[in-house]
């Protein structure tokens, strides 16, 4: 089999037509670009923390649930986007699914290790209402890599991809991947 071959193979595997694919693609480019949006606006004109009645904390909490409920509205239509695409066998395999099993659980240790570590203002973009960490965590996880946070979610979205069989899944997997990329080249 050519490598055309399977390009045209696994362009195959996905369902263009199909809405939840494109509703999918507007949640995850959609969420990154919005909280880096409302913490910009944040720092330079306080907008929350005045809709907060100058509670830089309260500010920053309404951020953290927006961007949390943001963020399982973005999961579920992610699911919902590859429970209608077409599952491809060559992930069928129960070597993927265990595969897949690993990934999501060290990504999920990411996640919420780093969520522990930074507490709520910290992951939540505090630092753009002036709420400061009393240093750098250096520790697990941010001994294992410098963004937990988006990299766990990167695996996490890849296993479920792979668990599901979904190519289409693999695909917007690798969209969530570039627009953290994307988003740190703002937030760092």
């Amino acid at each position: 089999m050519s490598v055309h071959d399977v390009v045209t193979q696994l362009h195959q595997s996905i369902d263009w037509r199909e809405p939840w694919l494109w509703y999918s693609v507007g949640t995850i480019v959609f969420n990154p670009v919005f909280w880096n949006i409302a913490a910009r606006r944040e720092y330079h004109h306080r907008s929350l923390t005045k809709l907060a009645c100058g509670n830089a904390y309260a500010g920053c909490y309404l951020l953290a649930i927006t961007i949390f409920l943001l963020g399982i509205f973005r999961d579920l239509v992610f699911n919902q986007a590859i429970d209608h695409q077409p599952q491809v066998a060559f992930l069928g395999y129960g070597e993927v699914k265990l595969f897949a099993i690993g990934l999501w659980l060290a990504g999920t240790t990411l996640v919420l290790s780093s969520m522990y570590k930074l507490g709520i203002t910290g992951t939540y973009l505090g630092d753009y209402f002036g709420i400061l960490m009393d240093s750098i965590v250096t520790d697990f996880p941010f001994n294992v890599t410098s963004n937990p946070m988006y990299h766990g979610s990167t695996l996490n979205f890849v296993a479920v991809a792979l668990y599901k069989q979904s190519v289409a899944g693999l695909a917007l997997a690798l969209l969530v991947y570039i627009m953290y990329a994307v988003a740190l080249r703002f937030e760092e």
